[in-house]
């Protein structure tokens, strides 16, 4: 009996550490690859962080630049192979000492036992030769570019969230068309100012810190407003003005700016609710909406409850979607339903930076927008015989397809001539007015009404 009884105990201890192993090879597995996952990797590097000597490892974040191509033109199974035929090349390139793994997306960590930059980039580019060597023997031509961030670890002891976040910024502030980006203490200024931002966000929304600005568009036709762009600034009261460049693309990137676009969209809605009870005209607004929303297949519900809420007639708020809206072949669908059903709401859609990308006139053809903002670039230099015939082209077609059309950048009197000389129905620039807060944009409208400046 006393035998039996210790064999069960063995028994269960045996199964236990078993099932222990099996839980954490799960825990530190990645799934598709078969390699380290990010959690192993953390534990990996912490665990040779304790014996290593300054100066002697760096981190390497690797990002394959265009990947969501190989995702939308050959689907996500083709996608999986492709990370997993990466993180096998990968491999094949890491002596003993060194660590590799997939950060849970595209992208890959390695710890390498190099500090010299030359070396670092010599072993770099061998592995995206390696990488690229399928196309000799392939019918596919198709080059990956690895963009790589790279942080020479100078002191062992730094917490490895900071070490891996270091790798991801000198990638993400890359310059040039260098793929390779060292961190350097400048790009510490800008995690710092990234962190303050992300910090300070919550507060100045509540605090209304956030401020619409209001951009005009003319109609060339009879120089009269036929509506206006709201633009968002963030005037905070310490920091002051903060430059929509330094926080966009950062809430971009972090979902935040849903919250804000949400933000913008309500104080419009309030300024013209409040025009509605004030017994004044009422003119289209449009809002910028970020592509980040169409993860969320019931956004539009919050922006229609919204509407109904401050009583805004049909019309006369139009959303601003930018060409990269309509570029992920897997949002392409919902885009084109969430336009449908903007469209059933009473909200308008337009087409910002229209002609920055290579599809604008299948986009056209695809999804039923009501205007296109024809980019800047297009008017930098207008005595361009070419440039005359693409823009008039484009007036021609949004003619013939009933959409509206606004030239956006509008900063010259010859721009403006030329434009008028193409039929143009709209523009939007600093030749008409800046940005102005809204008390300015009011003084503005009332100016021109009553003066007719522009005539």
């Amino acid at each position: 009996m006393t035998y039996l009884v210790c064999f069960l105990f063995l028994s269960v201890i045996l199964f236990y550490r078993l099932r222990q192993k099996q839980v954490e090879r799960i825990a530190f597995t990645d799934a598709l690859t078969g390699g380290m996952n990010d959690t192993a990797f953390r534990a990996a590097y912490e665990k040779l962080a304790a014996r290593m000597e300054p100066s002697t490892y760096a981190v390497v974040f690797l990002n394959i630049k265009g990947f969501k191509f190989i995702n939308e033109y050959f689907g996500s199974a083709a996608g999986n192979d492709t990370l997993k035929y990466i993180y096998s090349k990968l491999i094949r390139h890491i002596c003993t000492g060194e660590i590799a793994a997939r950060d849970n997306s595209d992208c890959f960590f390695l710890c390498l036992k190099e500090h010299s930059k030359e070396a670092i980039r010599y072993r770099l580019q061998k592995m995206t030769v390696d990488i690229n060597s399928f196309n000799a023997s392939s019918d596919i031509e198709y080059q990956f570019t690895i963009l790589q961030g790279i942080y020479l670890v100078d002191d062992p002891k730094l917490d490895v969230t900071i070490v891996l976040d270091r790798a991801r910024t000198a990638c993400r502030q890359r310059h040039g068309t260098d793929p390779c980006s060292f961190f350097h203490p400048e790009m510490a200024k800008q995690m710092q100012l990234e962190y303050e931002l992300n910090t300070m966000f919550e507060d100045s929304i509540k605090k209304r810190d956030f401020q619409i600005y209001l951009q005009p568009k003319v109609r060339l036709a009879d120089l009269t407003l036929s509506g206006a762009e709201a633009l968002v600034r963030w005037i905070h009261p310490d920091k002051g003005m903060i430059c929509p460049s330094d926080f966009i693309p950062l809430f971009e990137e972090n979902g935040k700016i849903c919250r804000l676009d949400l933000y913008v969209y309500e104080t419009v809605c309030a300024y013209l609710h409040k025009r509605i009870e004030q017994q004044k005209d009422l003119f289209p607004i449009s809002v910028n909406l970020s592509r980040a929303h169409f993860k969320d297949l019931n956004f539009l519900r919050k922006f229609s409850e919204l509407k109904a809420k401050y009583g805004i007639p049909d019309g006369m708020i139009e959303f601003e979607l930018t060409e990269y809206s309509f570029l992920d072949k897997q949002q392409r669908e919902m885009v084109k339903n969430c336009i449908k059903q903007m469209h059933r709401l009473g909200f308008h859609c337009a087409l910002d930076d229209f002609g920055v990308g290579y599809s604008a006139l299948a986009l056209l053809k695809d999804f039923d927008v009501d205007t296109i903002k024809l980019d800047r670039q297009f008017f930098v230099d207008m005595t361009n015989p070419k440039a005359q015939t693409i823009i008039s082209g484009f007036i021609e077609i949004s003619e013939k397809l009933g959409i509206h059309l606004v030239a956006e950048g509008i900063e010259t009197k010859e721009q403006m001539e030329l434009l008028k000389q193409f039929h143009c129905e709209m523009v939007q620039g600093y030749y008409f007015s800046k940005p102005l807060t809204i008390d300015e944009f009011e003084k503005w409208k009332d100016t021109m009404q009553k003066q007719k400046v522009f005539k």
